[in-house]
């Protein structure tokens, strides 16, 4: 591609200087940044000052790989912030996102919202986390896979606490089943280095039992989720896996600007933990079935202060 010289013009901005080749392609750079930004939580921004052409620069903030251009004496100064190269979903996507479905709206017990994709298969989203030095994976559930453990699971008296789903398998295969089927819910399991820790259902806000309790617009998501395997409870991971999630809601559909929770009222410990993510308290209010708190999380929020770069 090139040969680039990298200096530091500020403690947590890196310049590239040299001329890039002709026919490099724009993709060619997101590894050279994917190194940089994802080993040093700190760096806010890089800027590549190679003399490219007008059209070369006008591609590469197009495809979002840099996210502005500056005129300078020998061509264009292209810049990436931090906020811009974590929302690149090629980077951590296997299956492509769900930005692309156009919108058509339908109506579902009496709401009305956009069509949703059918979910995926498999795995949905991967990512090294070098301060953990483990992978983090989320992929969709699977009854003959995973039944067993999400069994165990629900019966575990901390996690019937709070899902109040504790009983037999059956009921438990039919419950999974149903969210499987369900385009308005995704259910997915959460591995470290392969071995599952928790369960996730990220759902669509718009059609969920919360959407009658605030503002509910079209792409807002929210997740419920409960951790099984507590081999996996470090503060550490629990902060990696936390901002891992809410970084993979927000890659899989671009229009998506706000991630909410609403977990039961009594869940102090989980409730400061969202906090401390990001998550704004909005209010309390009641379920039929509990007093819950009505917590939000922005894009712009966690892209700029609370992204997945900060793992501990």
């Amino acid at each position: 591609m090139a040969t680039l010289q990298l200096s530091r013009p500020a403690a947590n901005s890196i310049l590239l200087t040299g001329p890039l080749h002709p026919e490099t392609p724009p993709l060619a750079l997101m590894p050279l940044l994917a190194e940089l930004f994802c080993h040093q939580p700190s760096l806010r921004d890089v800027m590549l000052d190679t003399g490219c052409t007008d059209e070369f620069a006008v591609t590469l903030v197009r495809m979002g790989i840099m996210g502005r251009r500056i005129a300078t004496a020998n061509g264009w100064r292209l810049g990436c912030s931090r906020a811009v190269f974590w929302q690149q979903p090629q980077l951590w996507l296997p299956t492509p996102g769900v930005s692309g479905v156009a919108t058509e709206y339908v109506m579902s017990h009496g709401r009305r919202h956009p069509r949703r994709a059918p979910q995926p298969q498999g795995v949905v989203y991967q990512r090294y986390l070098p301060r953990q030095g483990c992978t983090f994976t989320l992929r969709v559930a699977n009854i003959r896979r995973d039944l067993p453990l999400f069994h165990a699971w629900m019966n575990m008296d901390r996690v019937h606490r709070f899902w109040t789903l504790a009983g037999k398998r059956e009921a438990h295969a039919a419950y999974l089943q149903a969210q499987i089927d369900d385009a308005g819910v995704l259910p997915l399991m959460g591995e470290f280095d392969g071995e599952p820790f928790a369960y996730f259902e990220v759902y669509w806000a718009k059609e969920d039992r919360l959407a009658p309790f605030y503002a509910a617009q079209d792409f807002d998501r929210g997740c419920h989720l409960l951790v099984g395997n507590s081999r996996h409870a470090s503060k550490g991971k629990t902060i990696a896996w936390m901002r891992a999630v809410s970084h993979y809601v927000f890659l899989d559909d671009s229009r998506t600007q706000r991630l909410v929770g609403e977990p039961h009222i009594d869940n102090v410990r989980f409730i400061s933990h969202l906090q401390n993510q990001g998550f704004a308290k909005l209010k309390e209010f009641d379920f039929p079935h509990k007093r819950a708190a009505l917590l939000m999380l922005e894009r712009e929020v966690f892209f700029e202060q609370h992204g997945p770069w900060g793992e501990e």
